[in-house]
């Protein structure tokens, strides 16, 4: 893998389907997952196989369907969620265990009742079981935004010993700001050793709103991997949003990170996510939001009409959007009437349009939106008064 490429491991069917109300059946499932691989996700992260017998034969069929992408299983640091995840896995062109434990203080008082020696032990038996059913293992570190750097490196360096291939430094609860995970991303890299020969992965979740600026961040310090979802869908305010990370590497090349995701399957892969879920995304949600591409200012509605770049920075078209949307409002300006209005077959001129445009204007003003129909109303209202004036 180039260096400068940035793996996408896609935990919709994972993390995104841990959020209440969001289950899915085997069958959604399997359609996701197509989608994903289409999409060009490296790592599709199936399932929790020991969870229920569900997610076990979910995660067996989602194996089965998969071509291209690495398929994920999750377990935690025992053998019995090892054992499971394997058979699960046994039909995967390209199986990958995902282990591990937490790290932080806080797991290792409160959650484990126990030692960071013993925290370390577990870590190397999870990883080298897990690598006896599989070559590519994945160990993540519960917990590792909370978690002390120096201990944390200690933990990573025995995973790697033990052969792990990838190693996850989660921000579980969405603690940590962009320039602090990214300062830990950079301690890893340059305190573990055998960093080089693994791939880093950031899983940021979003308690703060932090979670796509910190595996930027990540990723921005040496690590190759994002772990995200769909629509940022996931555990309490969500994780980080695929869509969103993807964009922004591809938006912003002097970064010189990529991705292989074919970007023109992003809204219809949101819309898909969205129905089968039942999980509406907010209209101003970025990239995929109803709101995204949409304009009501007259201000900036002119100046998307004039050249689109003025007031966007994507073209809708790269994202799978048709087009941007001029929405008419009550603070709409005449270029925004105009061109809504040739769009239905109206080509005003500009007397007809500073005629029109005052009873637009009344209209707006008791409406939230003026839609097509409304401009047909408020045009054949303008005939008649001009009738009128006329006779």
């Amino acid at each position: 893998m180039s260096k400068n490429r940035v793996q996408i491991f896609d935990t919709t069917l994972r993390d995104g389907e841990q959020v209440p109300g969001c289950k899915l059946n085997t069958e959604q499932k399997l359609v996701i997952a197509k989608r994903l691989d289409i999409l060009g996700v490296d790592v599709i992260e199936a399932g929790f196989p020991i969870s229920s017998p569900g997610d076990f034969i979910s995660v067996v069929e989602i194996s089965k369907i998969v071509e291209n992408a690495t398929v994920c299983g999750l377990t935690r640091a025992n053998k019995k969620d090892i054992e499971v995840a394997a058979e699960a896995l046994k039909l995967a062109k390209r199986p990958r265990i995902h282990t591990g434990i937490g790290t932080s203080d806080s797991h290792i008082l409160y959650k484990f009742n126990s030692t960071q020696d013993k925290i370390i032990e577990r870590a190397i038996q999870a990883v080298a079981y897990a690598k006896t059913f599989v070559e590519d293992v994945e160990f993540y570190a519960e917990d590792a935004g909370r978690t002390d750097n120096e201990f944390l490196a200690k933990v990573c360096e025995e995973a790697i010993k033990a052969g792990a291939t990838v190693l996850n430094i989660p921000d579980t609860t969405g603690y940590c700001l962009p320039d602090e995970y990214g300062a830990k991303i950079k301690y890893l890299k340059e305190n573990v050793k055998g960093v080089h020969n693994v791939t880093l992965s950031c899983h940021c979740h979003n308690d703060l709103g932090l979670a796509t600026a910190n595996a930027i961040a990540g990723v921005q310090n040496g690590a190759r991997q994002i772990e995200c979802t769909i629509n940022g869908i996931g555990e309490r305010a969500g994780n980080t949003s695929l869509e969103e990370v993807v964009m922004i590497l591809k938006q912003h090349p002097y970064l010189n990170l990529d991705t292989g995701i074919n970007t023109k399957l992003l809204y219809s892969t949101s819309q898909l996510v969205q129905q089968s879920m039942g999980m509406v995304v907010q209209p101003n949600k970025a990239i995929v939001g109803e709101n995204a591409f949409a304009h009501s200012s007259g201000i900036h509605q002119d100046g998307v009409i004039k050249n689109r770049e003025t007031y966007e920075i994507i073209n809708p078209a790269d994202v799978g959007v048709t087009q941007s949307s001029i929405v008419l409002t009550a603070r709409s300006g005449r270029a925004a009437l105009a061109y809504r209005a040739k769009n239905v077959g109206y080509d005003l001129t500009k007397i007809e349009l500073d005629d029109i445009y005052p009873q637009f204007l009344q209209f707006a003003d008791h409406h939230k939106e003026v839609n097509d129909e409304d401009i047909h109303h408020l045009m054949e209202l303008n005939q008649i008064a001009k009738s009128s004036v006329h006779v």
